[in-house]
């Protein structure tokens, strides 16, 4: 048996989540050994928000100007593909993880290539790609950070169809004639948006009654009339039950219940996550291989006191900047309880996710923009809560309408009747994304109404629109 090698803290996976997880822990004055297969810096960096919102970015800056008086008439050719790309691969290094390297031997964090495995208590088993074998063992804390994987569904000729993945959908190369996406989820709406303005004929297929099933309902209406209004065809309700690819390199065809059939050059597959589980040894410490990894506020595992896991894996909240977040609570957590510190796990307490579930914050990246923090209202109701929701038209401010001609967008607050705070905030229209970090600060301080009627907005600025609700709700 190989001899072990000893840190104060052994993380597995080198996503975001473990990455922070390293820098919280080497900053406490721990040792920390962090174990990635792939690329260091995960899904988020390379394959999913960074070259997606690279490939993004033109297409809503030329939306935006389209809707400016002086200068629509100058954007109306179509994006130059290859510039777009190029500048995708730039923010991606290439898919080359050199600068995390440089970053991690910066924080004196010590970096294991490979594929491991938990071996028991404290203990991970790592083979790297050359085929040698290490054992390293933790004196504090093994982390989990190994992330999720695009769920395929097990359909009728799906393995022949070769799918997309967000993985393949944010590194293509070319740009498919037409695109089949299956799914109503962020990433459907985000790949629509981009190959729709890249230049593909995209067709979204919904099982549910409209996109954006985690916002409020009218978030997924108004991005699903954008795309229309761009020209793709989006329609919900319907289920895809067999895809069919003719040949090696000929067109997909995606059968729907009721056996109508729709053809592209590729579809992607826009219908869930799965976490990177199966061959973690789960099974070495009494936890079942392939599933979520149930955790509490800390993200410790129950039963298990030097065991964490931190980002998707533990389905508390599939974001990366959640889990980042997350990773900054444990990475405390673990250095506290190194030290025999006492730890503070109340709500909003410094070793304790709070937001995953009170002040969710997400922004989507489709034209227009949507973007949310904290409850639904339906989630409030549904959690028993006295609430009232306001709505305003966001194109009645002025500016937004300066911002953009015919400036279409929606606002909602969530209002906690009996405490007179802020339990949700939803926006949607162009540049809402920026619009939502105020709203995150109102609801995770719990800002008082009344005090939030002395946030005094800029004139003429789009951020007016919180002026419009608090006027609303006082009537």
């Amino acid at each position: 048996m190989t001899e072990a090698v000893e840190y104060d803290v052994v993380v597995l996976g080198g996503g975001p989540a473990g990455e922070n997880i390293a820098d919280r822990t080497r900053a406490a004055g721990l040792s920390t050994a962090l174990v990635e297969s792939e690329l260091v810096g995960g899904e988020c960096s390379y394959w999913a928000c960074v070259p997606s919102k690279a490939l993004l970015r033109p297409a809503l800056a030329r939306a935006d100007a389209r809707r400016v008086p002086g200068l629509a008439g100058a954007v109306g050719g179509p994006l130059d593909t290859a510039t777009v790309f190029a500048h995708r691969d730039y923010w991606t290094g290439d898919w080359s993880d050199q600068g995390q390297l440089d970053w991690l031997e910066s924080i004196g964090a010590h970096l294991y290539r490979g594929h491991g495995r938990l071996y028991g208590v404290r203990k991970v088993a790592v083979t790297s790609p050359e085929g040698e074998h290490h054992v390293l063992a933790a004196r504090h804390a093994v982390v989990v950070a190994t992330g999720t994987r695009a769920l395929i569904p097990d359909l009728p000729g799906i393995a022949g169809a070769r799918p997309w993945t967000s993985r393949e959908a944010t590194s293509a190369r070319e740009v498919p004639g037409r695109l089949l996406i299956v799914g109503g989820s962020v990433v459907a709406a985000e790949m629509a948006t981009a190959w729709q303005a890249l230049g593909s004929q995209v067709t979204v297929l919904a099982r549910g009654p409209g996109l954006l099933p985690r916002m409020e309902p009218f978030a997924g209406e108004l991005v699903a009339e954008a795309l229309r209004e761009a020209g793709a065809v989006v329609r919900t309700g319907v289920s895809v039950e067999a895809v069919v690819r003719e040949g090696s390199t000929g067109p997909v065809r995606a059968v729907l219940e009721g056996g109508e059939t729709l053809e592209g050059d590729e579809i992607l597959m826009a219908t869930g996550r799965a976490p990177r589980t199966e061959d973690i040894g789960l099974e070495t410490v009494g936890l079942k291989p392939g599933d979520w990894i149930g955790v509490d506020d800390s993200c410790r595992v129950p039963g298990h006191d030097w065991l964490y896991a931190v980002g998707d894996a533990n389905r508390r909240v599939l974001l990366t900047h959640q889990a980042k977040y997350q990773a900054r609570i444990a990475g405390a957590a673990i250095a506290a309880r190194a030290a025999g510190a006492e730890l503070d796990t109340g709500r909003w307490g410094a070793h304790a996710a709070t937001a995953d579930t009170d002040a969710l914050p997400q922004a989507v990246f489709t034209d227009p923009e949507a973007a949310a923090v904290g409850l639904t209202l339906a989630e409030a109701e549904r959690a028993g809560r006295r609430v009232r929701a306001v709505d305003y038209d966001m194109g009645k401010v002025s500016g937004a309408g300066l911002y953009a001609d015919g400036y279409r967008g929606h606002a909602r607050m969530v209002v906690d009747l009996d405490r007179e705070v802020l339990l949700g905030v939803t926006f949607v229209g162009p540049g809402a994304a920026e619009l939502v970090h105020a709203a995150t600060i109102a609801v995770a301080g719990e800002v008082p109404i009344a005090r939030l009627w002395h946030a005094v907005p800029s004139f003429p600025t789009v951020s007016e629109i919180w002026l419009r609700l608090l006027e609303t709700y006082r009537g």
